[in-house]
């Protein structure tokens, strides 16, 4: 396209340079027959007026032939005095070249004649205009031909250049089928493109064909890398930067469910057990502080076992692939887990780690079947001991009752922790925000089993939910809890027990508990029931009907983990709680999260005004702690503030 656009510069030069000469010859033509006419009038004139004196010489006669001729444009007669005799004018416009000839060479001049006797002058121009007619013709010509001559290659050029590239793009065309053809066959796009094929429809484009294939073949595996790195990155646990669930689907999918190979191993799920009572007592950075340290456990000890994988399924639970492990094998990796994970126990003052459930595998076990023997496993091993591993075999599974099996085993925990009330209690202290605040402390509780080893209290309890055995516990903590308060005599000080929602909407359980605090009335007036407020919501007929249970009383009511539903205030003037509790997400890097900072004070200065006191748990640093305060908040609770003790 470059080329033919200098092609048309080039023509138009040539077209402007030849019209110019052309044009100069012309101008220089019609100098020359000018100069020739008036060298021819002028002998004539001379001759005539030689050969005649003034008194031969009829003017009229001579005036009337000037004025029908078109020989002179002008003819003025003297007399000897040079008096005007007569004067003819004929003037005619030129022609617009004309006219420049005419003031560039001058070539029309006046001309003078006078007889022997000198009685006679005459003074005159000659009439151009048919040559100058017949320059500007000339001129036209010289154009139009130079005009054509330039143009013509032009238009030549152009249809040229279309069925040559017509010829290009259908080459091209054709080439790109071959090239697509044969790479649809080929594994690897960077496959050289020398067929005989392709030699015969452009063997000069073959070469650019080769470079582009390899250049689509780098490009293609640049995608790929940089789609594996998105992907990876999809797929990365931000806490733990290992593979979360939908990686852990993918890789069980690829490597053993659909894999050609035959293979087999061993599969365990370790569950972070503390993982939501730290999160409530400590804070969510404590929270992952924990499980960043059971990862790190994980993959220290998986990292013996050549080709294993580790991947974060949620927020508590990890799963190990172990390929070619056998069951027994797994076993020492149980064993060394739950070592490391006491030890690390011990350091943390925790109740306990994480359990650990194992399965063998084998390829085309679907994931869903596997998966729920292993959470089988993981219950069996939380019904044992702090830290306990239980490895599932293809023998318990007989008969098909091991769906239930850990079920069973964890009634029988239960139940034997109700018998022999095997609970342990500890309590943290919220301290009041200012002198009018009257706080108290939070009772927690821990479960033992026949060893004396804790069990995970988060599983205990969702357990005993699970079973509908939740009331039961509910009744032994408040048992224990009151007759702890009792023997220790704690006269001036408040606390505060936990009741599942289940049981606050029990009616027994509701006749129950309104018995057991008017028998020891005196201690019932320095209790605080906490329910959550998802609980609270489930069943708000019942929820009133045990907070004004727990008002007449003269026990109190806080709505704990608040925030996390979408309860109105019109909810809590129905119910008239105490407190609230608000949930530790809210004060989880309050010091720099704007919006939560907001939404506490919009909730305490709501509260204050339908007379509801606002505490905040999971308090974990000073800075959360002067914010609270800023914020004009009741109290704070966290491991900042007081660490769990006997009671």
């Amino acid at each position: 396209m470059a080329g033919f656009k200098k092609l048309i510069l080039i023509q138009l030069s040539s077209w402007l340079l030849f019209a110019v000469i052309g044009g100069y010859f012309i101008a220089l033509g019609f100098d020359s027959a000018v100069g020739n006419a008036q060298r021819e009038a002028q002998h004539v004139v001379n001759t005539y007026v030689n050969n005649h004196t003034f008194e031969q010489l009829a003017p009229e006669k001579i005036q009337q032939t000037l004025t029908n001729s078109s020989t002179f444009s002008t003819f003025i007669l003297r007399d000897i005095n040079g008096k005007e005799v007569f004067n003819v004018q004929s003037p005619s416009q030129l022609p617009v070249f004309a006219q420049l000839v005419q003031a560039h060479f001058n070539s029309v001049r006046p001309q003078f004649a006078v007889n022997q006797s000198a009685d006679i002058k005459v003074e005159f121009k000659i009439n151009v205009n048919s040559l100058a007619t017949l320059l500007q013709q000339s001129l036209f010509v010289v154009i139009l031909v130079s005009g054509l001559l330039a143009l013509l290659p032009v238009v030549y050029m152009r249809a040229m250049l279309q069925r040559l590239n017509r010829n290009i793009g259908t080459t091209v065309a054709e080439i790109i089928d071959v090239y697509i053809n044969q790479n649809q066959s080929n594994e690897h796009l960077d496959a050289t493109i020398d067929t005989s094929q392709l030699k015969q429809l452009g063997k000069d484009l073959v070469p650019s064909f080769n470079r582009l294939s390899h250049f689509l073949q780098s490009k293609h595996d640049d995608i790929q890398s940089a789609a594996h790195s998105i992907k990876k990155e999809a797929y990365k646990d931000v806490v733990t930067a290992l593979g979360n669930r939908n990686m852990f689907v993918e890789y069980y999918e690829k490597h053993i469910e659909n894999t050609e190979k035959s293979t087999f191993g061993s599969l365990a799920m370790i569950r972070c057990s503390e993982l939501q009572a730290i999160n409530q007592s400590r804070g969510y950075q404590k929270g992952d502080e924990y499980v960043k340290a059971v990862a790190d456990i994980i993959k220290h000890l998986s990292g013996t076992y050549t080709g294993s994988e580790v991947f974060r399924l949620n927020s508590s639970d990890f799963a190990v692939v172990l390929p070619n492990t056998p069951l027994k094998e797994a076993e020492r990796f149980g064993e060394n887990l739950q070592s490391r994970f006491t030890q690390y126990q011990q350091n943390q003052e925790l109740s306990s780690v994480a359990n650990t459930g194992i399965v063998g595998y084998e390829k085309g076990k679907p994931l869903g079947e596997l998966l729920s023997i292993v959470d089988n496993a993981m219950s069996l091993a939380q019904s044992k001991q702090a830290n306990a591993w239980h490895v599932q075999r293809e023998t318990d599974l007989v008969n098909n009752v091991s769906a239930g099996f850990g079920n069973q085993n964890w009634r029988k925990v239960i139940n034997e922790v109700i018998e022999s009330k095997r609970v342990h209690l500890v309590m943290q202290n919220i301290m009041p925000i200012g002198k009018s605040i009257k706080a108290y402390a939070e009772i927690q509780v821990r479960f033992k089993t026949v060893e004396n080893q804790a069990l995970p209290t988060a599983s205990f309890l969702a357990m005993a939910e699970k079973l509908e055995m939740a009331m039961e516990i509910d009744r032994l903590i408040i048992d224990t809890s009151l007759e702890k308060i009792k023997s220790r005599n704690f006269s001036e000080k408040f606390f505060g027990l936990n009741v599942t929602a289940s049981s606050a909407h029990n009616d027994q359980f509701v006749i129950w508990l309104e018995r057991r605090l008017l028998k020891d009335s005196n201690i019932a007036a320095k209790l605080v029931f906490e329910v959550s407020e998802f609980g609270l919501q489930q069943n708000i007929k019942a929820s009133k009907r045990f907070i004004d249970m727990v008002h007449r009383v003269g026990a109190r009511i806080t709505v704990e983990r608040f925030g996390v539903g979408l309860t109105s205030f019109k909810f809590f003037r129905d119910l008239k709680p105490d407190f609230i509790k608000m949930d530790a997400s809210y004060t989880r890097g309050l010091e720099e999260d704007k919006n939560n900072q907001y939404f506490m004070r919009l909730m305490v200065d709501l509260a204050h005004r339908i007379g509801v006191a606002v505490f905040a748990e999971g308090v974990e640093s000073q800075e959360e702690k002067h914010i609270v305060e800023t914020l004009c908040l009741d109290g704070v609770q966290g491991y900042y503030i007081e660490k769990p003790k006997d009671i």
